[in-house]
């Protein structure tokens, strides 16, 4: 079972400014927060609870937000842009969305509609690639992984 927590990045003065949920690594990483940078200084980031169903995080979330409220509605000190309980962990898209996006992707619309690599472009990303290791190279995956590998295969057969 996944294990989730909430998280606060909290200003010099030791006031909150930001509340979120999150699993694994999420505390840190600054990549979907836009604006909002995980401090360098990690002694402002705190978890405020641990060991949570993801349905726990997300109503840990909200009450924390309400508690200490939003900048944007004027009714805290938060930087949250939402009330919390929201976001996509573990989303998995239903076969109708995926086609929805596929098809959208092969329209006008799309940057790179109708303009297909040329074979000098396509020479330099082979280029490019060669000599390479993947990433995962020299990775060993845990026993626990290989399950979970070997029993996520069986349900798609």
């Amino acid at each position: 079972m996944k294990e989730y927590y909430t998280y606060a990045y909290l200003r010099e003065d030791g006031t909150p400014y930001y509340i979120g949920k999150g699993i694994g690594y999420r505390i840190t990483n600054n990549s979907s927060r836009k604006g909002l940078k995980c401090p360098k200084d990690k002694s402002r980031v705190i978890k405020l609870k641990r060991n949570l169903t993801e349905d726990e995080a997300f109503k840990h979330e909200i009450y924390m937000i309400a508690v200490f409220g939003r900048k944007d509605l004027g009714t805290g000190i938060l930087h949250n842009r939402t009330d919390g309980g929201d976001g996509a962990s573990g989303r998995v898209q239903s076969e109708k969305t995926k086609k929805l996006i596929s098809e959208k992707l092969k329209k006008e619309g799309n940057p790179c509609y109708n303009k297909p690599h040329s074979q000098e472009h396509k020479q330099k990303i082979s280029n490019s690639l060669k000599g390479k290791k993947p990433w995962n190279y020299g990775k060993k995956h845990s026993p626990e992984t290989i399950e979970k590998i070997r029993q996520s295969s069986k349900r798609k057969k």
